[in-house]
């Protein structure tokens, strides 16, 4: 049974192939920060999804996910989290607050501006989060992180977790239900986001403290259980709602 154990941790190991720590900070901070290059990324991804979600077109609103660099933030959020930089986590939060209002801001004006009016389905599959959109969330942070923090980074990895996790059509979806006040559309828009934002960063924060990410701050272990009893609290907080939905939802009629 003990052979069969170290065989399954070998398997599983996550640190036989994983870059040193000095390169991951250099990957996930550089790739975290908020710079006129970023932004206007980000604006263009922003209209690009836009467009997709407003004339229904899968293939338009995938490429948007490609190039948005919204990832780099969480992720970085995950390692200073991690690492207990509490400068460096207020900044790169901080930025991701501006790439979030400036993302409202664009994908409003725009749809305010279109003359198509009526949602899409594009639009309306952002609406109703359900359990299953976390599962999804969890496991695309984790192939994220894990893809970003190897000798050899997986370039394959990173666009399948941007499609699969979302993050730019339901901020865009926002956008649409601000401009034309349907605010019910709104609230599942923006729990779709929050729920892949926050379990991107979670899953992240998770292999980032299995790697041994060197603290830059020194915290006691009373100070740190905290810490995960405030991770597990707003976890439960977060996922709740999800479990909810979609009991509703298979349970419909």
């Amino acid at each position: 049974m003990n052979d069969l154990m170290q065989v399954l941790r070998r398997i599983f190991s996550l640190h036989g192939d994983s870059a040193t720590h000095e390169e991951i900070k250099e990957r996930i901070i550089s790739g975290g920060q908020v710079t006129g290059t970023n932004m206007c990324v980000l604006i263009c991804a922003i209209l690009i999804a836009s467009v997709g979600l407003n004339t229904g077109s899968a293939a338009v609103i995938i490429g948007a996910m490609l190039i948005s660099p919204l990832m780099g933030s969480l992720l970085a959020m995950a390692y200073n989290t991690v690492a207990v930089h509490r400068h460096h986590l207020r900044r790169n939060t901080y930025g991701f607050v501006f790439q979030i209002l400036i993302s409202l801001l664009v994908s409003t004006l725009f749809f305010l501006v279109s003359p198509v009016n009526a949602p899409s389905s594009e639009l309306l599959a952002r609406t109703k989060p359900t359990f299953f959109d976390v599962i999804v969330a969890v496991a695309g942070g984790f192939a994220g992180i894990i893809g970003n923090t190897r000798k050899e980074r997986a370039n394959n990895v990173v666009p399948g977790v941007a499609i699969a996790t979302a993050l730019m059509p339901p901020l865009c979806t926002c956008g649409y239900s601000i401009a034309h006040a349907q605010w019910r559309m709104l609230l599942g828009a923006a729990y779709l986001f929050t729920v892949n934002c926050y379990f991107i960063y979670m899953s992240a924060a998770v292999i980032l403290s299995v790697l041994s990410i060197p603290r830059e701050t020194a915290v006691t272990d009373k100070e740190w259980n905290r810490l995960r009893r405030q991770m597990v609290r707003n976890t439960i907080i977060v996922v709740l709602p999800s479990i909810i939905l979609a009991f509703l939802m298979t349970h419909d009629g």
